[in-house]
């Protein structure tokens, strides 16, 4: 007797990436039809499609429930976590269409790609099995290797591209084999039903293993040393806004999928995979801080500053329980948030034939432009974790997750790089405040409207910094009970 298919209303909970998805598929159509003039219509439907999908999550429609016999799970942290994405990758798209467009290389498929990796991280977010899990990882990892080689007459996007494949195919069959070992040892797909079995047996060494190889790829999605060489060639090599993207979103989605990989999945293995996480913060910390303080070119030194704010992340996974895991959701909200900015900081300044992407690119802004300098100030001071603003409260917030852990040891760790970190960002403050401006720099030509989109951007870092509590109460909200 074949088994009765859902009815309709059983999919409710699926409302949202259901609309997302189709309405990817219905402008994949509707830019066949629309020359080089009028692609703006499919970049619009595009953002607007992503703020109708947030509304309707922060609406309840639809409902929250676990659908298709257990594999996707809505629930209030799969909620708060994809309306950040949506916003998130809705502001990217802001940024996105002039930067294209100038250089002409937005197409179509732009939007397409960007609302298909969209509706990936959303499946990363809800998943209750390995296997939705994977399908969401998958769906994400494909859009962004196009998007990364969107470029096509780029050598340096095209080897990026190359790179970002293999190294991601690598850390997808990292993750891919230590699910095979979890569901060797517990006979089982769905999260809950791993859970049960961890709570019911002593841990085992294919158990244990599955973990450790899923630690592993979870660490290379993030951008976590030592799994971190695939990030600054990547981000150096593609376009600025696609770096822009693929540096933020993705981010919350991956803290997702850990989430469930970990807390939900093998949350009584906890003991073992906290201390490996501590240990890959400790990594990331270090790695990650030290590379940035001697790179010249701003987007590498966002790279490696990167994988310090992963390591930042891990301290608050690293404290588990449910304010460990609070933390870690507001530090890569934050985060993202303030990636966005930075990156659009290059797309603010650069022009065609002038990519802003040098440090010393930025010498005597202040000069040339005030305004533009305070706010670049702010995107800095938030990265470095400065008071009042909102990076501060987030490191704040992970560091205190580390002590109530018991990691003590950790939380010093983090606050001697978190002194260390502050160096390069107040270079690039000392270098457009105190260095003599170049003479030869060209005039910023950037539209208004985007000077507008990165001025909220990057005040929105600072009144969020005063107003950074209801953002932390949502956050400890999704894991209540």
């Amino acid at each position: 007797m074949m088994p009765s298919m859902p009815a309709a209303t059983d999919l409710l909970p699926l409302l949202p990436e259901m609309v997302l998805v189709g309405t990817a598929f219905l402008l994949l159509m509707v830019d066949m039809f629309l020359d080089e003039s009028r692609r703006i219509i499919t970049h619009v439907l595009a953002v607007a499609a992503l703020v109708a999908v947030a509304l309707m999550i922060a609406g309840g429609v639809g409902g929250q429930g676990t659908v298709l016999s257990g594999m996707f799970v809505r629930d209030t942290a799969a909620d708060v976590l994809k309306i950040a994405i949506l916003a998130i990758s809705a502001m990217s798209m802001l940024y996105l269409w002039p930067f294209l467009r100038q250089r002409g290389l937005y197409k179509g498929e732009v939007a397409v790609l960007v609302l298909f990796a969209t509706a990936g991280m959303m499946l990363m977010v809800s998943a209750g099995s390995l296997v939705m899990i994977y399908l969401g990882l998958e769906l994400l990892a494909l859009c962004s290797y196009a998007l990364v080689a969107i470029d096509r007459d780029s050598p340096l996007a095209s080897e990026s591209a190359i790179k970002y494949f293999v190294l991601g195919s690598l850390a997808s069959g990292l993750l891919l084999y230590g699910m095979s070992l979890v569901y060797g040892a517990a006979g089982s797909l769905q999260l809950d039903r791993i859970a049960e079995v961890v709570g019911m047996q002593s841990p085992n060494t294919l158990m244990v293993t599955g973990v450790v190889f899923m630690l592993a790829g979870v660490a290379f999605k993030f951008g976590g040393a030592p799994f971190h060489m695939w990030l600054p060639d990547v981000y150096t090599g593609a376009p600025t806004p696609i770096t822009q993207f693929i540096g933020s979103a993705p981010k919350l989605a991956s803290f997702g999928m850990a989430y469930r990989l970990f807390e939900v999945g093998a949350g009584g293995l906890d003991d073992r995979w906290r201390l490996l996480f501590a240990i890959v913060a400790v990594a990331s910390l270090a790695i990650g801080n030290l590379a940035a303080m001697v790179q010249g070119n701003l987007k590498r030194m966002l790279a490696y500053s990167t994988v310090s704010h992963v390591g930042f992340l891990f301290m608050g996974i690293a404290g588990g329980g449910s304010q460990g895991f609070a933390a870690a959701m507001f530090y890569a909200i934050s985060y993202a948030l303030m990636a966005v900015a930075a990156f659009g900081v290059i797309v603010v300044m650069s022009s065609r034939g002038f990519e802003a992407d040098l440090v010393d690119d930025y010498r005597g802004l202040n000069a040339r432009s005030p305004w533009l300098a305070g706010l670049v100030l702010c995107v800095m001071a938030s990265l470095a974790g400065l008071p009042p603003f909102l990076g501060f409260w987030a490191k704040l917030a992970v560091l205190r997750a580390a002590l109530d852990g018991g990691m003590m040891w950790l939380a010093l760790v983090g606050i001697v790089f978190a002194v260390v970190g502050a160096f390069y960002y107040l270079r690039i403050v000392r270098t457009m405040y105190f260095d003599a401006p170049d003479g030869d720099a060209p005039p910023i030509v950037s539209s208004q409207p985007l000077r507008l989109v990165f001025g909220v951007n990057a005040l929105a870092l600072l009144v969020l910094g005063f107003a950074w509590s209801p953002l932390m109460a949502w956050c400890q909200r999704a894991f209540v009970g």
